[in-house]
């Protein structure tokens, strides 16, 4: 027997779950309901009314849809179903009300607040908003808040719908923000005028329906009408959310979040939407190539012509795959780099993961898993720095009444964990015990690389594998590195890892790879090739630097930390000679007289795909088979989480002037010495 109801709307009559709210079963309907407070991510505060409609049989006054379940209502004398208006005489002069108390106090500023031309209440204004006003009184005022260097206020603007509350509380995970005063001395504010402690407070920005919360690093730069807005994806970690990025002629102004319910939601990290100025600075623009000791302006000619003269004479060659390399780059350079008879390798870190078996450095579960698991164990990671998006996920599901344990170095993650050990043998200890009696509740592990970037690290994978399978587990590697999982796909790795790649090697391409040292010795060490966007530690070494563009200027496919392949658009074109990555292997390759099969972007995928053909299902995550790794015994010793620094972890947020702030700030606060109790 069905457990939907009946229920008419504006003459449409549908079926829906009677724990609905009226405001979802009229989204259902096709019937878009004016809002300010409600939000389908946060709870109800039900405190604007501007989404009131009208309940035929019901109360003799409007009710506000968004706190009413369709449970609520009453059906017909007759047994009819429930009757709900919402275009009737009665809910339009609701709303008009409604609009006219907002705006009482609202300052008339629209030509100069940021959110002009995208902000609701200037949307619903136009709608329920009338000519004049019968207020007489003078307006409200109340000051400013300092959020610090992200979030611009101007408070006066602000019509208390609590989202930046809720948002902060329920999601993030910090109760920094709250409201005090009734009446008009109603305000929101800050705990003792502190800033917010969360890397993810930027998505109070998109949620604040005026302009009480803006961008304040986009501030007065360009307009919403102004701006090419191109759908993309992010590879500041390796979760790859979704993300618009706009752009004003070649420049980006501003990245905003996409949704997309099996990754991140409709939220992003303070990292991912801010490190856009980092994109402006540090760029290499244009080839350079090493001559006694110093870097010189080369053409394009000539530095291919170098660097092909380099890897043909190499006795070893090496190729890095970097953090931020798209896959197809990936693909090309171990083509190229292989055809010469070396190696390649992208896990520059260290981590052991083995090559091969999917499950073992992917996983068997999906991010959206996290919302449902009963149990969850988190193995040598703080999510809270290496995927902020995932942790909220994780805190959602701790609401719910999940159960999270920790084993590593303990932290602040917003939520409540049992904490089993900071090093192996709790590992081990934990996958030796009987997990029986939870086999049959929902659970996840989940394991970040600063477990697995040791000498023992594939050890370390094992015993978290046979508890994942103790426990009737679906096992998660947490990776940090947005460019790794789909190198590893396209076998860019050496046997012996890092350490067989580069021993010996006479000539090492970079490609971007800028978070490792190559040594020189006394014989200057080996000749390095820098393909790569920013002058950062890669190109500080090179000998020969080719100038590629960034993610945001080129076509590319990554594929995130549960496997699921994304591709990333163009949103503008490189600085002054900087090319696409492939484009600049192809050419090289033509320099070598070992031209490679593909003369466009489409070609080289047609290639990628034919050699691995998940990677063709775009947005898709493919089921692996389970491969438990042979059981062995790590070293007895800590784990070590793997970001030191979550605003500098790549090329581009190190370039950033805001990240180097926001990276001061979070040191000071770190270190900012508590009273005695």
């Amino acid at each position: 027997m069905s457990n939907l109801r009946k229920i008419i709307i504006d003459g449409i009559e549908l079926e829906v779950d009677p724990s609905m709210t009226l405001i979802q079963a009229c989204e259902q309907a096709g019937i878009e309901i004016p809002r300010f407070c409600y939000h389908e991510r946060l709870s109800i505060a039900g405190n604007c009314r501007m989404c009131l409609v009208e309940i035929v049989g019901g109360p003799p006054k409007p009710a506000a849809s968004c706190a009413m379940q369709v449970r609520d209502l009453r059906p017909g004398p007759n047994g009819e179903p429930p009757v709900v208006r919402t275009n009737s005489p009665m809910v339009k002069k609701a709303r008009e009300g409604v609009m006219e108390f907002l705006l009482i106090n609202h300052p008339l500023d629209c030509p100069i607040c940021d959110q002009g031309g995208e902000c609701d209440l200037q949307d619903q204004a136009m709608a329920y908003g009338v000519d004049f006003s019968r207020y007489r009184e003078p307006k409200r005022a109340s000051e400013d808040l300092d959020l610090g260097p992200l979030v611009k206020t101007a408070m006066t603007r602000c019509i208390s719908c609590t989202r930046c509350v809720r948002f902060t509380t329920e999601v993030a995970g910090v109760f920094d923000m709250g409201q005090t005063g009734r009446g008009e001395d109603a305000e929101i504010t800050t705990y003792l005028g502190k800033l917010i402690d969360s890397n993810l407070q930027g998505n109070i920005i998109d949620l604040c329906p005026v302009g009480a919360l803006t961008s304040k690093p986009y501030a007065f730069t360009a307009r919403p009408w102004e701006l090419t807005k191109t759908e993309t994806i992010d590879v500041m970690d390796a979760l790859c959310s979704n993300i618009r990025v706009d752009t004003k002629g070649r420049t980006v102004m501003r990245i905003l979040p996409r949704n997309h319910d099996g990754v991140n939601e409709e939220w992003i990290s303070d990292k991912t939407r801010f490190v856009w100025d980092g994109l402006r600075r540090q760029r290499l623009d244009r080839p350079y190539i090493r001559e006694n000791g110093k870097l010189r302006p080369a053409s394009w000619d000539e530095a291919l012509t170098a660097a092909a003269r380099a890897i043909k004479g190499a006795k070893k060659l090496a190729g890095l795959v970097g953090d931020l390399a798209p896959v197809e780059a990936a693909f090309a350079l171990k083509e190229l780099v292989e055809r010469q008879g070396g190696q390649v390798e992208c896990r520059t870190d260290g981590a052991k993961l083995p090559a091969g078996n999917r499950s073992a450095y992917v996983g068997t579960a999906r991010i959206e898993d996290i919302d449902t698991a009963r149990m969850i164990l988190l193995v040598g990671t703080n999510p809270r720095d290496e995927a902020p998006v995932l942790n909220a996920r994780i805190r959602k599901a701790w609401a719910a009444g999940g159960s999270v344990a920790l084993i590593g170095q303990p932290a602040d993650l917003t939520y409540d964990y049992t904490h089993l050990g900071t090093g192996r043998d709790a590992l081990v200890q934990f996958a030796r015990a009987d997990h029986s009696d939870k086999r049959d509740v929902p659970a996840i592990v989940i394991v970040g690389q600063g477990a697995l970037r040791e000498a023992d690290g594939e050890a370390v994978l094992s015993q978290a594998m046979k508890a994942a399978e103790a426990m009737g587990a679906k096992l998660l590697v947490l990776h940090t590195a947005a460019g790794r999982v789909g190198a590893m796909d396209v076998g860019a790795v050496t046997e012996g890892g890092m350490a067989a790649a580069t021993e010996d090697a006479d000539v090492i391409y970079n490609l971007g790879a800028d978070e490792i040292d190559i040594a020189r010795n006394e014989d200057g060490g080996p000749f390095v090739i820098y393909q790569g966007s920013h002058g950062d530690r890669g190109a500080h070494r090179a000998d020969i630097i080719l100038p590629a563009a960034a993610w945001t200027e080129e076509n590319g496919l990554f594929v995130n930390t549960e496997g699921r392949p994304q591709l990333a658009f163009r949103a503008g074109f490189p600085p002054g000679e900087a090319k696409e990555n492939w484009a600049i292997l192809r050419a090289l390759s033509g320099q070598m007289d070992a031209t490679q099969p593909w003369d466009s972007l489409i070609e080289l995928r047609r290639a990628l795909f034919a050699a691995h053909p998940h990677l063709a299902n775009i947005d898709e995550v493919p089921e692996n088979d389970w491969q438990p790794l042979p059981l062995a015994a790590p070293a007895s010793a800590d784990f070590v989480n793997s970001i030191k620094d979550f605003y500098l972890t790549n090329p581009v947020a190190r370039a950033s002037q805001l990240m180097a702030e926001l990276s001061a700030l979070a040191r000071s606060r770190a270190a900012r010495p508590m009273a005695a109790e």
